[in-house]
């Protein structure tokens, strides 16, 4: 799926002096967790990303023609031992996870990437520790084997007050008349 840039973004960097930037959003189900490569705080529709600077570092995010499905992986590091209990104690994988990229002065971002987070990688030091967050496309969805069974069961299990399958097993023998009169 190719991305658009804004066309503010697009005019922007074709500037002589550009300083772009790179914003992720993690949605953990209680604390959603915002950062972006510059310093200070940064509002992106509504909402505030926490500069760290150099310590976030985004991955290349490839796209090919084909449905390929390719992720993305983010690196923070310096994150101080204190601060780690979070990463290693939010339930994280299935969370969506969204990286923009914007141009400092430039209203806005342009959506680059969204995913999944699937697997974390932790090295603790001393004092401070490196996060490695792979992310996955959302297209890993349509590898996925889906479970679901035709039957009153499953369905009541998804729909408890849905009766749709209960008259199922009764028609599996039955003879129905059709295009003339029963006999």
């Amino acid at each position: 799926m190719s991305r658009t840039l804004t066309p503010a973004i697009t005019n922007a960097i074709q500037q002589t002096e550009v300083f772009p930037y790179f914003a992720v959003e993690m949605l953990f189900d209680n604390n959603p967790i915002r950062t972006w490569t510059g310093q200070g705080t940064l509002t992106l529709d509504g909402e505030d990303y926490l500069g760290v600077g150099q310590l976030l570092n985004v991955s290349a995010i490839e796209e090919t023609s084909e449905m390929a499905v390719k992720g993305a992986t983010l690196t923070l590091s310096g994150v101080p031992s204190t601060s780690l209990s979070l990463a290693l104690t939010q339930p994280y994988q299935g969370r969506v996870c969204n990286i923009y990229f914007g141009v400092i002065g430039q209203v806005g971002a342009s959506e680059l990437f969204s995913g999944y987070m699937d697997q974390m990688n932790v090295a603790e030091g001393a004092e401070e520790s490196t996060i490695e967050l792979m992310v996955e496309n959302k297209l890993i969805d349509l590898e996925r084997a889906r479970v679901a069974r035709f039957t009153s069961g499953y369905q009541k299990s998804v729909y408890p007050d849905d009766l749709g399958l209960d008259f199922i097993e009764d028609l599996q023998d039955r003879k129905l008349p059709w295009g003339r009169k029963a006999d």
